[in-house]
């Protein structure tokens, strides 16, 4: 999946996603490719069709900042994918890679803070969406929130979560390009390519989406959920960055107080504080004897 020419493959994804009519040019009955053609996105930024071309091709790697700005405007990028633009045109000198990168865990307090928010959702994600730890309400939610397995997997190769998106289409196309959002210029990452390319065979949907070369963060929006017990659920979600561990994301659910919603997500959080399910978080270390002395004289009172 890794390749010397990211820029090159993005603008020739970018370049097919654009309509000629866009800009008042005729659309032939017959196109080869669909979007514009490589002399029509020259003539719209200024440049010459030779050079153009030798930038797609990775001969040319050193677009000025004139040229950059008006490919932006042509492939009608917003802010995100003109700084990801920049970002393949200049990357930025790569590190050595770890022989074996260490395993992502969430720290302790982190964990304790999710416990704290028993009537909120909420879930960490690792760097490549993997689903790190979660509460019990998040869980309860929707089955992709469970704590070790991978968000987008979930998303593309479970036949449930078509049922518990009714958007799951725009959900999707979302999360490939939260995912792309994520990689960067870092393409060639063990873990990223092993996934993506999981996926691409699995999935048809994942690999047009993966192709478009979108890149998005979403941290903020509105998802819509449906579960079996509650019904439908409209929440509202806000994404923040974990400065102890880079990479990792907290993402946390919530309802318009006083919504159907609302009430929705106050029912299930009762049925799980009712059923007492085993917390599906991070694995924790095991119990040491005078903890596990505690737990048993606990549960001894419990049961007087």
């Amino acid at each position: 999946m890794a390749s010397d020419n990211l820029l090159g493959e993005f603008l020739r994804a970018r370049r097919a996603l654009t309509r000629p009519s866009d800009f008042g040019l005729p659309e032939p009955i017959r196109r080869r490719s669909p979007g514009l053609r490589r002399e029509e996105v020259a003539l719209l930024v200024g440049v010459s069709v030779d050079y153009y071309v030798r930038l797609e091709q990775g001969r040319d790697r050193n677009p000025s900042q004139q040229v950059l700005n008006a490919l932006a405007r042509v492939f009608q990028l917003d802010d995100e994918a003109t700084a990801h633009l920049y970002e393949l045109a200049r990357p930025e000198p790569r590190r050595r890679r770890a022989g074996n990168r260490r395993p992502e865990k969430v720290g302790p307090g982190l964990l304790r803070l999710l416990d704290c928010w028993p009537h909120t959702p909420a879930i960490v994600l690792g760097r490549h969406l993997d689903v790190l730890a979660g509460n019990l309400l998040a869980s309860a939610l929707a089955a992709c929130h469970n704590a070790g397995q991978n968000a987008i997997q979930a998303l593309f190769l479970d036949p449930g979560s078509r049922t518990t998106f009714p958007d799951w289409h725009t959900v999707a196309a979302d999360t490939v390009a939260s995912l792309r959002a994520a990689a960067g210029t870092d393409l060639d990452d063990p873990r990223l390519t092993d996934l993506v390319g999981e996926l691409s065979l699995k999935s048809e949907e994942f690999r047009q989406l993966w192709a478009r070369h979108d890149v998005r963060n979403r941290t903020t929006g509105t998802k819509r959920f449906v579960h079996p017990m509650v019904g439908e659920l409209t929440l509202d979600f806000e994404t923040f960055t974990v400065n102890s561990a880079p990479g990792q994301a907290l993402v946390v659910y919530y309802a318009e107080p006083g919504s159907p919603s609302a009430h929705a997500l106050g029912l299930l959080g009762s049925a799980v504080a009712t059923d007492r399910q085993p917390e599906l978080r991070q694995p924790q270390p095991k119990t040491t004897a005078p903890e596990a002395g505690a737990q048993q004289r606990t549960a001894a009172n419990d049961q007087r």
